[in-house]
């Protein structure tokens, strides 16, 4: 879960899940399911040629059995421009009828004028549909809006406000969260080549504030060409007594090389737990035990990777357990080098 959490902290990863999210409950839920475009009562002129044809035909063929010169004529311009260049072209055989009646049919719409006023009950049969059609799509894109908005503000609210709860002037503490994200940026990073040494190809800074119970962060080691090389990160290792937040007592720190088949691990342990006999016993089998002191250093090796962890900045918590027996704060640096063949 927490490298999920991680992967979506990164802009563009973010950015594409909800692109995926987006075409997924905009074309799918909303498009094909909750509101799926449907074209009913369309006007003439909008018809497939073909049928238009067909209502060309029965216009004429209506206008001989009622005589209504005025109604063919109004049917007619249903049609719309297309109307005028059937009139045109319609000659002697069309839609079953001999010449004098297509001279009579062309003369009764060309001089008859359609009446400004439709009967009640015949018009709004015929356009209203047609508003109703125009309206939908319309509609549609109102609610499909709508929605991404929503989820923008949901997603928006989840990954930047909340964790930023309490830090505004609402007078809340911030966050543990929050807190290890200011101190990470405060922390000064060790300028190895003022010290005459080689610099690192990546450095990171990790901090761990109580009360954080799901710490465990994890970075991406890079060649400056963009070359992937590994992994390396820390988290929680061993907790001690019972109660909320979790007292921390060992952190374990890692280092993945692609290049080397298996990971290097090794457990910084609190004064207490490095000399209790029993847990750092327990903690011995998931790595080298280390006893975490101000400004120590801790090396891991791999394959082609050299890594060193400093201790920036740490803290025990006070409480009933025993002294240095938890951390209430822990910032590391962890720097990185190639190691030469």
């Amino acid at each position: 879960m927490e490298k999920i959490q991680e992967l979506i902290k990164n802009p563009k990863i973010a950015a594409a899940i909800g692109f995926v999210l987006g075409i997924i409950i905009g074309l799918f839920v909303l498009g094909y399911w909750l509101f799926p475009v449907q074209w009913t009562d369309a006007a003439p002129e909008k018809l497939h040629p073909d049928y238009q044809e067909v209502y060309f035909c029965m216009t004429a063929q209506s206008y001989f059995k009622t005589g209504d010169a005025a109604t063919a004529k109004r049917n007619l311009e249903y049609l719309g421009p297309v109307s005028e260049e059937k009139l045109q072209n319609f000659s002697a055989g069309d839609c079953g009828l001999d010449l004098g009646e297509v001279e009579q049919f062309k003369a009764a719409v060309s001089g008859v004028s359609a009446p400004s006023q439709v009967p009640a009950g015949e018009e709004p049969a015929a356009t209203d549909p047609e508003k109703s059609t125009k309206l939908n799509p319309v509609m549609l894109i109102v609610v499909l809006c709508l929605v991404t908005l929503i989820i923008g503000a949901a997603l928006a609210y989840i990954f930047f406000f909340r964790n930023r709860k309490g830090s505004g002037s609402g007078g809340g503490q911030p966050s543990p969260a929050f807190q290890a994200q200011m101190m990470n940026q405060e922390a000064l990073q060790t300028d190895f080549a003022a010290e005459g040494q080689e610099p690192p190809i990546v450095q990171f800074m990790s901090t761990y504030v109580s009360g954080d119970d799901l710490y465990d962060d994890s970075f991406s080691i890079d060649s400056p060409s963009g070359e992937f090389l590994g992994e390396c990160g820390i988290g929680i290792s061993e907790t001690i007594g019972v109660g909320e937040p979790k007292k921390v007592t060992a952190f374990e720190v890692w280092l993945f090389d692609k290049n080397d088949i298996q990971t290097v691990t090794k457990v910084l342990m609190s004064q207490h737990a490095f000399e209790d006999s029993e847990v750092a016993q327990r903690l011995a089998s998931k790595g080298e035990p280390v006893l975490l002191e101000p400004g120590s250093r801790v090396i891991l090796e791999t394959a082609t990777l050299q890594l060193e962890a400093r201790v920036v900045d740490m803290e025990y918590g006070q409480g009933a357990l025993p002294e240095g027996s938890f951390f209430d704060r822990l910032t590391l640096e962890l720097a990185i080098w190639p190691k030469s063949a």
